[in-house]
């Protein structure tokens, strides 16, 4: 078994075994999900699971990054890794605060803009010392300090929200779990295509972290992720994404996995604004909501969010293939998935006709 292999491996096996000691913990703690206007669920369930996949993807990260520097002491590519790892843990912890005790929304908002700073400022620093030619992303070494710091705004935007944003989508029963599987190995996918061993185990670790999780989450009596999964996930796809902007991989491979879990909230963001209603208040009026709310299972409607955005990487790895000139071509069929996406709902109803249930 090569370096990967055994990457995808350990972080698997973690993922499936440490819930057996998470469990016992949650329910001490009574974290436990209790259904709202939000929620797609009709029983109080277990959440926070999501911990068992912080320990399992953060451990296995840790191991390779002391592996590497310990083999390779000047392999500055894989600071890139480290700074995944710990922004992935921060994110995490900071879900699992909320799980714990809840945060105001000051103190909550403080602490995810600090994760987003420091997560874009080290990957910066990192990148600017770097002092290599980018293949086809952003090449930090040669930009000048106002560009370096429209970026940082940009990359402090751009974590923050995708956190914020994988939070929100967390609304079934395996939709997170196949967003981070697949998510995990379009980047790895990524890593491969630009020769990056960091951004593989990255992706694969991502990618088997969640993959352990399915079977807790989809057999009964089933188990949420929680904030603190939430949380997780989207602080290490969206801190993975900017990584790999900075180390050379085209910029429509790395929000590809992205594209539909953006396309989603944001859209019904617009539309809530538009009627009149808060834009925080809980709804349940995401895409992938109102195909559950047809009377469609759980994993059919995550799995339809799951297969747009399996979609939507690959158009994005596509771009390693063609020119820059095509890109705009794949980003124009990527905003076509956000829309045919956004009609399932309409074009479903009359063969999942509503339920109660």
């Amino acid at each position: 078994m090569n370096i990967s292999g055994l990457a995808f491996g350990a972080a698997f096996m973690l993922s499936v075994l440490l819930p057996f000691a998470v469990r016992p913990l949650l329910v001490k703690l009574g974290i436990v999900d209790v259904p709202n206007h939000r929620s797609s669920h009709e029983r109080p369930v277990l959440r926070g699971l999501g911990l068992a996949v912080l320990i399992a993807v953060v451990a296995v990260e840790a191991c390779f990054t002391w592996l590497a520097f310990s083999l390779e002491p000047a392999g500055a590519d894989w600071r890139f890794l480290l700074t995944v790892t710990l922004a992935t843990l921060a994110a995490g912890l900071l879900g699992l605060s909320e799980d714990i005790r809840g945060l105001s929304v000051p103190i909550r908002s403080a602490v995810l803009l600090a994760i987003a700073a420091g997560s874009a400022l080290a990957l910066l620093v990192l990148a600017r010392a770097a002092d290599r030619g980018a293949v086809q992303g952003i090449d930090a070494a040669t930009l000048p300090v106002w560009a370096l710091a429209a970026l940082f705004v940009y990359a402090v935007l751009f974590i923050s929200s995708y956190i914020n944003v994988a939070n929100f989508m967390d609304g079934l029963n395996g939709i997170s779990g196949l967003h981070g599987l697949i998510a995990g190995l379009a980047f790895a996918a990524a890593g491969w295509l630009s020769g990056q061993h960091w951004l593989v185990i990255a992706g694969l670790v991502l990618a088997a972290g969640w993959a352990g999780f399915l079977p807790w989450n989809l057999t009964k009596p089933g188990a949420f992720p929680g904030d603190v999964g939430s949380y997780m996930l989207g602080g290490a796809v969206a801190v993975t994404s900017f990584a790999a902007l900075l180390t050379g991989v085209p910029v429509l491979a790395t929000i590809g996995p992205m594209v539909i879990y953006f396309g989603d909230v944001g859209t019904t963001l617009v539309k809530r604004v538009r009627a009149g209603h808060k834009w925080d208040e809980p709804h349940k009026e995401h895409a992938y909501q109102r195909l559950q709310q047809l009377g469609m299972p759980h994993l059919a409607a995550s799995g339809i969010n799951a297969g747009f955005t399996l979609a939507a990487s690959a158009l994005g790895l596509a771009s390693f293939f063609v020119g820059p000139i095509w890109w705009l071509l794949l980003l124009a069929l990527g905003l076509a998935l956000v829309v045919a996406y956004q009609l399932m709902p309409r074009l479903l109803e009359k063969k999942f006709p509503a339920s109660s249930s």
